[in-house]
């Protein structure tokens, strides 16, 4: 990096290792959180969970527990992290938060899709997401098969997008509803076969596009799909499959955006159920709404590059307003 003329570091918060590394080079870094906001607090339940937020005595005590867990998981990772800042001679890590930039922390969330965090540092920001359609390359689509039903927009995301029971369970589930589904698998090689009459299966979807006509979608719970949703004011069926997606589907149950179903729970009538209720009752779009115009109020893009741009260019705490 030295012989590449690095000035700073932009750092994901699932990359433990990167302020390390921004240490032993003397250069500021920036804590970007791209998925959920991974900064501990015994208040907040850990991303991998899908416990709701529960603030009270047992709450805490369960939230502990569960980060015990996901310690004695990572303990490898963070022995060797802790083992390599002291070859370099830096203070080794007493907690998971000191890894995060003490100049400016980014998260793509609206604070109103965060459970209550009062415990974050003066230099966190909630900017909303990063995410700019004008750099999409155009996604081939047949909109002249589109019915003017009510839309249902489908997708599992680009990595966990081969579970052929779970998009047959989304086309039988849709199949008896005055809806039409679009079904994007998220590949061009898959070999799943949907025939239900209503749904229009394709490899990819103008996503960003498409949202702008749903009345629903139902995802992984992937924070990006989740945002760009709320952002059309979309009301959603989460079904959740790993990483931090069941924590992305707990914050959608509490905001009241839309029902959760977790992948081991996935079956036709509880799916069918949750779609209806969703469809059916207005609070999930009123709830949707809200989140819309949170994320109107976001400075985005531009404002997570104005914070990078401050914080690198003084090497001081960007403080949030």
């Amino acid at each position: 990096m030295r012989r590449l003329g690095i000035d700073a570091l932009i750092v994901d918060q699932v990359s433990a290792s990167g302020g390390t590394i921004a240490e032993k080079l003397a250069i500021p870094f920036i804590s970007f959180c791209s998925a959920l906001v991974l900064n501990r607090d015994p208040l907040i339940p850990p991303f991998m969970t899908s416990w709701d937020y529960n603030p009270s005595f047992i709450g805490v005590i369960r939230n502990k527990l569960g980060y015990k867990l996901l310690d004695s998981l990572t303990r490898p990772l963070n022995e060797l992290i802790n083992r390599q800042r002291q070859e370099w001679g830096l203070i080794p890590y007493q907690n998971i938060n000191q890894r995060y930039s003490p100049i400016a922390q980014i998260s793509q969330q609206p604070a109103e899709f965060e459970f209550p965090r009062p415990n974050l540092p003066a230099h966190f920001h909630f900017t909303g997401p990063f995410h700019d359609s004008s750099t999409r390359k155009p996604i081939p689509f047949p909109y002249e098969k589109l019915t003017g039903q009510p839309l249902i927009y489908a997708s599992l995301g680009t990595i966990q997008n081969r579970l052929q029971s779970a998009f047959n369970a989304i086309a039988e589930a849709c199949a008896d509803l005055p809806v039409q589904l679009v079904l994007s698998l998220g590949n061009t090689d898959s070999n799943i076969q949907i025939t239900t009459k209503n749904a229009l299966v394709v490899p990819y979807a103008p996503q960003l596009e498409l949202l702008t006509r749903a009345s629903l979608t139902i995802t992984h719970a992937g924070l990006n799909t989740t945002l760009e949703s709320l952002a059309q004011a979309v009301p959603m069926v989460a079904i959740p499959i790993a990483n931090d997606q069941p924590g992305v589907s707990a914050r959608i149950k509490w905001s009241g955006t839309g029902e959760v179903i977790p992948i081991s729970r996935l079956e036709v009538p509880r799916l069918r159920k949750a779609i209806e209720k969703v469809l059916s009752f207005p609070s999930y779009r009123e709830n949707a709404l809200r989140m819309q115009k949170a994320l109107q109020k976001t400075g985005g893009v531009k404002m997570a590059a104005d914070i990078v741009e401050k914080g690198i260019s003084t090497g001081q705490p960007v403080l949030s307003v």
